[in-house]
């Protein structure tokens, strides 16, 4: 199909579109019906396992105890079971690459059973540990090319699950990813050891205000997924759509954003159906997903789960992101997941609402209605002030990417620069403490603060309105960490989140026990680490416009970091500060973070060079030959007049000629330009040169060519345009 023939098809597809009878109906099969029917569940579990059995597994999952390896053969035995009822015929072991999405690879039950026939076979070892070739992955010196053993290990703490596909069922098991010697190469491995981290200096800090759990303190998330939907024709008619995800060309169109019509309006009948659908998968795999509604930019959707523990909430979102992508090609829609698919539009990111705490006390971020309840939520609070402003850069190298650099700093997302948004009632509590204020007065008596009795009035649960400019906003009972990309894994943010709470409580804990040693009373105890905080910390908070000129100066006078791009970023993650921090905690080792920083380092170079590669392909076989024929056609028309004696206007063809010119030079630079940079040895290097060298360059030769698109005849244009793909739907 040429290019000119798939737009036409994209048209015809979108204006012709009827909603076929759907393969189910909510009326008659309602979501509570099927709501995690494929999942083996907590419900599932204690109706097949044996009482003993069960009991001793729950435990495990729901309080942290170390399982019993005796029991690994029932669960296996039953889960098998479970699974060959629903279809299934192989399982796999999912886990999270330090590349790409997920990885899996199957294996079948099946077994020959020596007598010419086969048995199902699935063991307790099959069910926890698992061995596929590692050699493939990319390990960033973790171990040698020769080394190819890796081992996936069984998160008890995620339940299994049953995917379809129209010819059958698998079984998926939510497994970590490690090397042979034990290094983590996966995003799951940090993420739990960071939630072992976590509740142990949770737990310190509420054993001094006598708050006593049975149930460990847990991080929860809640994880909003932006996205776009266009018709998949004209994914096939856009080189740059196809392998690179985002568009590299383009000219901006007559209307774009600005009216707000996209946001929140009706959302159009095919682009309902996929969602409807979407949700119908997802809730069969127990996702609580709860929110669908039209975004800012044209053709761009969010859907949002409830939170859940922050482990589980990651996992769902990986099958929100696959359930997405494979519906969508069922009603002729593309899922692009990019954090910028379209220039001069806002981009997609993920929202992470974070918070600690379990289901004995809820939220330890909620402000609460006592003196004494608020006094524990401050501390919380002020644990992540400090972690925000001393590990920002952790945070902001953990949402590094060649994509979402496109994104951050827009007026579309929160700036590069790490602060945390309190709202002014809040900020004004902190305030107040460092002042030994009693109200709100500024001429009232300096004395201290006692946490004890009614002088701290109860905190409403929003002290603030929401701020979209901040990176890390407080909303009432939990942070929103708002740098994170649409396509990116959370798992590594909220690792990060979790190591420096970690801290930060244990800092806390710390710092109140030492004043209690001196004699000092509870409460002073506490406010002393408050008002240490805020003195030490307080550059971090900001209440006002994220966007702004006035902010970015006034955050390099607070000696706030402002790490652009993915090239400053990433060395974040080998500062001796953070190595500190994961080694002490448990986390992470020195090797196992420079493997990292290697690695995704060697995805942003790979990336810039690709879609530069992708643009010079595009600019040579599409738009430099369109042009031609345009300044072809005016040329002979000038001919033609000036022979007959009439006058042409060659502005046309001058603008042409002088546009073509450009785009000729630019991709001979560009070309030069690669050449060099791709033998360039020292990764850190490489990757700097791409960011200062080539992605500049890529940015002028798209000038030129979206400056040849807006003057070209349509006919002439194979490329479609935004105004087709955005608002054809």
């Amino acid at each position: 199909m040429s290019s000119n023939s798939a737009r036409r098809a994209a048209i015809q597809a979108i204006t012709t579109y009827k909603v076929a009878k759907p393969p189910f109906n909510f009326s008659e099969t309602s979501p509570a019906d099927i709501f995690g029917c494929n999942v083996f569940s907590d419900r599932v579990m204690r109706e097949r396992l044996p009482k003993a059995v069960y009991q001793s597994l729950h435990k495990t999952i729901a309080f942290g105890d170390r399982m019993d390896p005796s029991i690994a053969d029932t669960v296996a035995a039953v889960m098998k079971d479970w699974a060959i009822e629903k279809g299934a015929t192989h399982f796999t072991h999912v886990f999270y690459p330090l590349t790409g999405q997920t990885a899996e690879k199957h294996d079948s039950f099946i077994m020959p059973d020596g007598r010419g026939g086969v048995i199902a076979e699935f063991s307790g070892s099959m069910l926890i540990r698992g061995e596929p070739d590692a050699s493939s992955f990319p390990s960033g010196g973790l171990r040698s090319t020769f080394e190819a053993r890796g081992y996936t290990a069984w998160d008890v703490t995620s339940p299994a699950y049953i995917m379809e596909n129209p010819n059958g069922t698998f079984l998926c098991i939510p497994t970590m990813f490690l090397s042979w010697t034990g290094m983590a190469l996966d995003k799951k491995t940090p993420l739990l050891r960071s939630g072992q981290a976590v509740n142990r200096a949770a737990q310190r800090v509420l054993a001094l205000f006598n708050v006593h759990t049975d149930l460990p303190i847990i991080s929860y998330a809640g994880l909003e997924q932006e996205y776009f939907l266009v018709d998949h024709n004209f994914n096939f008619a856009r080189p740059d759509l196809q392998i690179a995800g985002r568009t590299l060309f383009g000219a901006k169109p007559a209307k774009g954003q600005e009216f707000s019509d996209q946001y929140f309006g009706v959302i159009p009948q095919r682009v309902l159906s996929c969602m409807m659908e979407v949700e119908r998968e997802l809730y069969k795999l127990a996702v609580p997903v709860r929110t669908r509604h039209n975004e800012v930019a044209p053709s761009q959707y969010e859907i949002a789960p409830l939170y859940e523990p922050s482990n589980l909430a990651i996992d769902h979102n990986h099958l929100v992101m696959a359930a997405l992508r494979n519906v969508a090609k069922r009603y002729g829609l593309k899922c692009l997941l990019h954090e910028k698919p379209f220039a001069g539009i806002n981009g997609s990111g993920k929202h992470v609402n974070y918070s600690l705490g379990n289901q004995e006390l809820g939220s330890l971020f909620d402000p609460g209605e006592t003196p004494h309840a608020n006094a524990k939520f401050l501390v919380f609070c002020a644990a992540m002030i400090r972690s925000v402003h001393k590990y920002g850069g952790l945070l902001r190298a953990t949402v590094a990417s060649a994509s979402n650099d496109h994104r951050l700093g827009a007026h579309e997302a929160p700036p590069a620069i790490m602060s945390i948004f309190l709202g002014d009632q809040l900020t004004e509590v902190f305030e107040a403490f460092r002042a030994g204020r009693t109200d709100d007065t500024t001429g009232a008596k300096r004395r201290r603060i006692n946490l004890g009795v009614d002088t701290l009035p109860p905190l409403p649960a929003d002290p603030g309105d929401r701020n979209r400019t901040s990176p890390m906003a407080f909303t009432g009972n939990r942070f929103e960490f708002r740098a994170l990309g649409s396509g990116q894994s959370a798992a590594s943010s909220v690792t990060a989140l979790n190591a420096m709470m970690a801290d930060s409580l244990s800092f806390a804990a710390d710092w109140i026990e030492g004043e209690i040693a001196k004699q000092v009373p509870f409460n002073e105890a506490v406010q002393s680490f408050i008002c240490h905080v805020i003195e030490e910390h307080s550059a971090v908070i900001f209440n006002g416009d994220g966007y702004s000129s006035v902010w970015h100066n006034e955050a390099h006078r607070r000696g706030l970091p402002d790490l652009k791009n993915t090239p400053e970023a990433l060395p974040e993650l080998t500062k001796q500060d953070v190595v500190d921090l994961f080694e002490r905690q448990g986390i992470l080792k020195r090797m196992e973070l420079a493997a990292r920083q290697d690695i995704y380092l060697d995805q942003y170079c790979k990336t810039v060079h690709t879609e530069a590669k992708l643009m010079l392909r595009i600019a040579r076989t599409i738009v430099y030959p369109a042009g031609m024929r345009y300044q072809g056609e005016l040329a002979r028309t000038a001919a033609d007049l000036k022979a007959i004696g009439h006058d042409f206007n060659v502005l046309t063809l001058d603008e042409v000629t002088k546009h073509l010119r450009s785009l000729q030079g630019i991709v001979l630079q560009l070309e030069e330009v690669l050449a060099e940079v791709a033998v360039i040895h020292d990764r850190q290097k490489m990757a700097d040169s791409y960011c200062s060298q080539v992605l500049p360059l890529m940015g002028n030769l798209r000038a030129s060519a979206d400056a040849l698109e807006s003057i070209l005849p349509d006919d002439l244009w194979a490329l479609p345009s935004y105004e087709e793909i955005l608002f054809d739907k």
